[in-house]
Parts: structure tokens; C-alpha cells; sequence
């Protein structure tokens, strides 16, 4: 039987300071996301609350602003700090994780396409099982070359790389429905 992990990526206050930030779906993120958190909870699941630290600007500790959006209530299990897109690297967790016997990953966050779904991809590289719950997850609307993907269209194609490769896409119910309580 698996042991699991709920990651929970960069869901910080530095975000309310970019310019691309937007409230559109972040009513459903975070009723998502506090649902995932409190299921997992429940189930003595530990939560890891990883947070993206910058040498300067919002995403600094100077900022005062690497701390947890205000909606999250709980209490992680640990706290990582990370310098890159993924959560392992020059992190300690992956250390962390083995040290708690666990091989399967949850992942949540911010910047679906981003920091959450390079998380999913090393931890698969890893030798985790992951499962990510795309709804608990939130990103923006990107530009290149003139062509602008929303958020929906960013993260039906991160769940597109991911499925049958790197993660199992799920639901927050689908996720809670195959956990079992963890001792």
C-alpha cells in the first residue's frame, strides 16, 4: 500500500503582488484546495507547505510576503523553501520523504504549468507514484508569439503531458476516495 504526501506548491502571498495576478478562478482553487487539505488531514496524511524564496522582489523573505495565502488555515507537517520551478531540487524533500517511508505524492498549488507540473514530472523521475489534482491547482493566462492560452486551455494541456507518463490526473474527490487513513 502506497504512503502519501499532500504537496502544496507556492500557494504564497507573493503571487497578490505580480502583475498577471487575477481573481477569476480562485474562489474554486481555494474551496478546492482547502477541501484536499482537510481531506488529507483527516486521513493523517501530512501536508508540506513549499514555498518559492527569490534573492529580491515579491518572492523574497525581505518581501514579507513568502508566507501562506490567507484562505490556508492549516498546519503543514513541514515547510520547505525552493529556489527553482520543482520542489526537490536543493530542497531536503526528497530526503524527507524517504525518511517517512513515503512513495506517493500528492501535488497542489500555484502555476499549474509551472512550478506544480515540473514538481509532478521530478518526483515521477524519481520513482514516486503522483497524483495530481489539476482543480487544485490555479495559473494564469500566458502569451507567446501572439497567441494567449487561458488558464482552462493551460491546464487541460498540462494534464495532456502528464496523464499516463509523469502523474494520475484527479479530482480532489477522486484523490480523497482513494486515500486511506496513514499512521
Amino acid at each position: 500500500m502506497a504512503r502519501s504526501a499532500l504537496l502544496n506548491i507556492d500557494t504564497q502571498c507573493s503571487f497578490f503582488q505580480r502583475d498577471f495576478w487575477e481573481d477569476s478562478n480562485f474562489a474554486d482553487f481555494s474551496r478546492n484546495m482547502n477541501t484536499l487539505i482537510s481531506g488529507c488531514s483527516e486521513r493523517q496524511i501530512p501536508v508540506v507547505d513549499i514555498f518559492h524564496v527569490d534573492e529580491s522582489g515579491p518572492f523574497s523573505i525581505a518581501s514579507g510576503f513568502v508566507t501562506p495565502m490567507p484562505f490556508l488555515t492549516h498546519k503543514p507537517t513541514t515547510t520547505f523553501h525552493k529556489h527553482v520551478h520543482n520542489a526537490f531540487t536543493d530542497t531536503g524533500l526528497d530526503n524527507w520523504l524517504r525518511r517517512q517511508n513515503i512513495d506517493h505524492v500528492i501535488i497542489c498549488g500555484m502555476r499549474t504549468e509551472q512550478c506544480c507540473e515540473t514538481t509532478a514530472r521530478v518526483a515521477s523521475d524519481l520513482g514516486y507514484q503522483v497524483t495530481f489534482v489539476s482543480e487544485a491547482t490555479l495559473t494564469f493566462a500566458m502569451t507567446w508569439q501572439g497567441v494567449t492560452l487561458d488558464s482552462d486551455a493551460l491546464h487541460h494541456r498540462t494534464e495532456t503531458v502528464l496523464t499516463g507518463r509523469f502523474a494520475t490526473i484527479s479530482t480532489v474527490a477522486e484523490c480523497l476516495a482513494g486515500l486511506t487513513m496513514q499512521e
